[in-house]
């Protein structure tokens, strides 16, 4: 989205962090400086039976279009946040800094981000965010290969500042030949907050004609399902009905300290990928196979085949003990992941000092008491978990099948 024009007020409980993590990187070139393990903050989930579980956040602005800091200060907070891959798509037609920063060549906040983190182990995916009105809205286009052909601009004015004449011009080029020449050079394209307030007063995404008819014709590939703050219903359910990936960003124009309140738990909304292989190849091949799950305000949304896989993950029973003298089985869950688990019992089984809801604390453990189970019979126990979506207002199910050990 635009950046908003207000300054917001970066006094919230993490100034110390943030002036100390600037000052590590107060030169705008050259590699970011890896920072300091901070294990409470990275993003960890586990990988699945069959694939590896990659953290990307596709979609980042810096100073190069609208944004407010320099590719590498989004190097050092990716490295921070324990990301895997992270997308530069900077506005094509909307240049509000280019009376300080001309940028004529599309491709330079790309090559200035894979240069910050040169020392890093991070996969920095070239891209861009087309930019117009509705219809077409914008679009994200990643894994390209010239940003400079996804824009032309005739007559542009003449002077620098004229911001809006600026994007006047370069949106008459139509945003169809845009879309073409991003699928040309094999670009994973997704739509981009149909929910924007700025588009939709009412903040509900509607499907158009000219987006219908890329999904049709498999130019546009995914769709932001969350945004920033922002879960959409809607965007999840067109999601669905045109088979398209599953995508959420934090669409970052300020720190992620300030939007994301990081010092108090808070985290960037994420996609997390399952790929064959940690590399661009393998995440590009995960994103066009909508092997994604999101990851917002400790929510999970994906569909069911990702959602199962990264429960099996995350979610194990360490051990399940028969206690005889009081015909209960005591169990431990183990959790891998970085959500917690909101569980709901479903099963016939009842406990002895909760209800029918848990919590699974994030990479902890919870003892559960199972009443009036005979020793050695098998137990299955099923939870719907109610941060874990596979559809619009559709959890998931969880089940632990065990035989427990005599205690």
């Amino acid at each position: 989205m635009f950046a908003h024009p207000t300054i917001k007020n970066p006094f919230r409980g993490v100034l110390t962090a943030t002036l100390a993590f600037l000052c590590a990187n107060l030169s705008a070139h050259g590699p970011a400086t890896p920072p300091a393990e901070d294990e409470a903050r990275r993003i960890v989930f586990p990988d699945t039976a069959g694939y590896q579980t990659l953290v990307v956040d596709l979609h980042t602005h810096t100073a190069f279009s609208d944004g407010h800091v320099w590719p590498k200060i989004r190097v050092g907070e990716a490295l921070r946040d324990g990301l895997d891959a992270m997308a530069v798509t900077e506005h094509l037609e909307y240049q509000p800094h280019r009376a300080d920063i001309p940028n004529p060549d599309r491709n330079r906040a790309f090559e200035d981000t894979v240069e910050a983190a040169a020392n890093a182990d991070l996969l920095v995916i070239p891209g861009s965010e087309i930019t117009r009105d509705l219809p077409a809205g914008h679009m994200n286009a990643i894994f390209i290969n010239d940003a400079n052909k996804l824009l032309n601009v005739e007559n542009p004015p003449a002077d620098p500042g004229n911001v809006g004449g600026y994007y006047v011009a370069a949106s008459r080029w139509p945003a169809q030949e845009a879309v073409d020449a991003a699928n040309a050079q094999g670009a994973f394209v997704f739509w981009n907050h149909p929910f924007w307030g700025r588009n939709n007063i009412d903040g509900i995404a509607r499907i158009n004609d000219f987006q219908k008819a890329n999904m049709r014709a498999d130019k546009v590939h995914g769709i932001e399902v969350v945004n920033g703050q922002t879960y959409s219903e809607e965007a999840h359910r067109i999601a669905l009905k045109y088979d398209l990936t599953l995508i959420g960003v934090s669409d970052i124009h300020e720190l992620i300290d300030w939007d994301y309140n990081v010092a108090d738990g808070g985290h960037r909304p994420v996609t997390l990928a399952f790929a064959a292989e940690r590399s661009m190849e393998g995440l590009k091949a995960a994103l066009f196979a909508k092997r994604t799950v999101i990851w917002f305000r400790n929510l999970l949304i994906g569909r069911k085949p990702e959602i199962d896989a990264l429960l099996s993950a995350s979610l194990v029973v360490k051990r399940a003990t028969y206690n005889a003298n009081a015909r209960m089985i005591t169990m431990v869950l183990k959790n891998h992941s970085d959500a917690e688990f909101e569980l709901r019992n479903t099963s016939d089984y009842t406990f002895t000092d909760y209800a029918d809801r848990i919590r699974v604390p994030a990479h902890g453990e919870f003892e559960l008491r199972i009443k009036a189970v005979r020793a050695g019979k098998p137990l299955k126990l099923s939870f719907a978990v109610e941060n874990a979506l596979i559809g619009p207002k559709q959890t998931a199910v969880v089940t632990f099948a065990t035989t427990p050990a005599a205690g």
